[in-house]
């Protein structure tokens, strides 16, 4: 049967206000992204009762408790690419299969992609703590870096503009505010270790450690503290690689030493 939902339906259709411009060089893309929100609008609208095999068919009755989804990652990433205007050409072509919320340019230009509420494909095979689908309930946040040079003053002032209105829209946690090589360590070194971390803590975007640093127990598991603090330690290498790259970023060897395993520690404190 055809239920109206006439409040979710005004609630979606709110996502067709995309701002245009003339000329538009994006047209075609923009063109795809409301043919794909109709569809899921129709499917909404068009809601029949789920045939289950072996279960008596029952009638579909509406709840009126429900909302949207919400997002309550951030992950950063850098482009690895050249320039903002090949990343977004990049984002806006089917065949490449990614994208991300939002792209922030070199001179601070912020250009928002994808509505906070529908799923970007940016952080692919990944896991953090026990979640294993990142997309679903994240933001990206895609810098235009190629990865060997340092983030612009302009581009992380905006980036810290953009994460305060994220944290305070959706009550994101401080802790979860994370880079891509934290939730896939085997495969991916953004934002790099240029990125900086400490800066964005500060203003309580993500942790960072305290100092001075206490004396490390005798008896402390350096793979159980990456395992409690998010890290998929499968590959303990990799994760203490990544660690490293996001809280040492001057060493990005495999190796614990002390003062890494003292910052780690730490770091671990604040999560118990």
């Amino acid at each position: 049967m055809n239920i109206k939902l006439n409040s979710l339906f005004l609630t979606i259709s709110i996502l067709f206000a995309v701002t245009s411009c003339s000329p538009n060089p994006f047209a075609a893309s923009e063109k795809t992204y409301k043919q794909k929100l109709k569809t899921y609008i129709k499917t909404l609208k068009q809601m029949e009762p789920t045939a289950l095999d072996s279960v008596a068919s029952s009638d579909w009755v509406a709840t009126v408790n429900f909302n949207m989804r919400k997002p309550n990652f951030v992950i950063l990433h850098h482009t690895a690419q050249d320039s903002l205007k090949q990343t977004l050409k990049t984002f806006t072509l089917t065949k490449t299969q990614v994208s991300a919320h939002y792209v922030v340019g070199r001179n601070g230009k912020v250009v928002h992609m994808l509505n906070d509420y529908l799923r970007a494909w940016h952080a692919g095979n990944s896991k953090w703590g026990t979640c294993t689908d990142i997309n679903s309930n994240s933001i990206g946040i895609e810098l235009d870096n190629n990865g060997k040079e340092a983030f612009t003053d302009a581009q992380i002032n905006s980036l810290l503009f953009l994460l305060g209105k994220l944290k305070k829209d959706y009550n994101i946690p401080a802790t979860n505010f994370i880079g891509h090589a934290d939730i896939a360590p085997t495969r991916k070194p953004d934002p790099s270790e240029l990125f900086p971390w400490k800066k964005l803590a500060d203003k309580g975007y993500g942790l960072w450690y305290s100092t001075p640093l206490d004396t490390v127990p005798c008896n402390f598991n350096a793979q159980e503290a990456l395992r409690i603090i998010g890290y998929d330690t499968r590959d303990l290498n990799a994760a203490i690689i990544a660690f490293k790259r996001h809280f040492i970023q001057t060493d990005l060897s495999p190796a614990l030493t002390d003062s890494t395993k003292m910052i780690l520690n730490n770091l671990y404190k604040q999560y118990q």
